[in-house]
């Protein structure tokens, strides 16, 4: 009779630490699902409205650098007086571009190379115009005129060199399966805004091979993506009955979605015509290949596809129909994301709780 009181005083502090711990790990779980959640609405939210970065000034005017005022954009007076080239970085079909400088900043001057392409070169303004955002490279001044560009330098460039960048030094640290996760996201984020843009659907034309797509976006020096080359950006109007087709040339590859591909088989030569035009849905179908390129090849990379073999699948039905949106996909992966940065802070919660 004597022990039973002893054997409750011996028991009772076990289960007061262990209802302590509970509630403390707990806590600790709440905090960090909060901080994770103030973390990512930072740089992304789930609207499928387009995204204004709050540092833009209105439209017709920019800020470059440090400076706090915004100036109206250039007009061709001005680039003519004012801008001085420097030396020439790249040539497309299109235009030449060429690193230039405005007031000792870095500036980028692009002019149009082929008369005949005039008309390419026009829509890429318009569209430039007309989509300044947070995902878009900053118009700083045009000329019409003389069929000239002048925008924001970026001296990380096209995401072509993005690996060789990444194993820079002093880039090492961003080589993380984080990193490159949100870099995806960041490429998904702009194809939601031309999917829902101001101007209607638009499908980025520009994508018939893996290097393409790449040379068509630039890396910001904080590691984030704006989309650079906006000359191929035909316009969907379903309710109008108005589809597109990228280009007038036969496209072949596993690259480009199957309804971009010729239907009719090799008998039947390849004729204009005759091709059916598609929707927005072919950026849907090329999304997991470019996000694989992102992921790359480092450590914990293999799961982040993983997690993303569902959402990729479906990106790639063959019916377009049956292809999620890009807002779809990017609430995958910003899940996706939410998780493993969760278990990668606390690895043993599931398991504790």
């Amino acid at each position: 009779m004597e022990k039973k009181p002893h054997v409750v005083r011996r028991e009772f502090p076990p289960r007061e630490v262990s209802s302590v711990s509970c509630v403390l790990l707990l806590a600790a779980v709440l905090l960090l699902n909060a901080l994770l959640y103030l973390y990512l609405n930072k740089f992304y939210t789930s609207s499928g409205r387009a995204e204004v970065d709050p540092s833009l000034c209105p439209y017709g005017y920019f800020k470059l650098g440090a400076v706090k005022n915004c100036s109206p954009w250039l007009s061709c007076e001005a680039i003519n007086r004012e801008v001085r080239k420097l030396k020439c970085v790249g040539e497309g079909a299109v235009k030449k571009v060429f690193l230039s400088e405005w007031k000792e900043n870095k500036v980028v001057l692009s002019q149009l190379t082929n008369s005949e392409l005039k008309e390419d070169f026009l829509h890429g303004l318009k569209m430039l115009k007309a989509l300044q955002s947070k995902h878009v490279v900053r118009l700083l001044g045009y000329c019409e005129q003389q069929f000239t560009i002048l925008t924001e330098y970026h001296p990380l460039g096209s995401l072509r060199g993005l690996n060789e960048t990444l194993h820079i030094p002093k880039y090492k640290g961003m080589n993380t399966w984080h990193r490159r996760l949100m870099l995806a996201m960041d490429y998904v984020s702009i194809i939601r805004y031309l999917h829902s843009s101001p101007l209607g659907t638009l499908v980025m034309c520009d994508s018939n091979d893996l290097d393409k797509v790449l040379s068509q976006y630039l890396l910001t020096s904080d590691f984030h993506i704006l989309v650079n080359d906006l000359d191929a950006l035909p316009l969907v109007n379903r309710s109008a009955g108005m589809l597109v087709k990228c280009g007038h040339r036969e496209l072949q590859g596993e690259f480009v979605a199957p309804e971009q591909r010729w239907p009719y088989g090799e008998e039947v030569p390849f004729e204009d015509d005759l091709m059916p035009p598609y929707d927005e849905k072919t950026d849907i179908w090329k999304i997991p290949d470019v996000s694989n390129f992102f992921l790359g090849h480092v450590e914990g990379s293999d799961i982040v596809r993983l997690h993303l073999f569902d959402i990729h699948a479906a990106c790639k039905k063959k019916d377009p129909a049956e292809r999620p949106s890009a807002q779809e996909v990017l609430d995958t992966y910003r899940k996706v994301l939410t998780l493993l940065i969760r278990e990668a802070a606390m690895p043993g919660t599931r398991e504790m709780l």
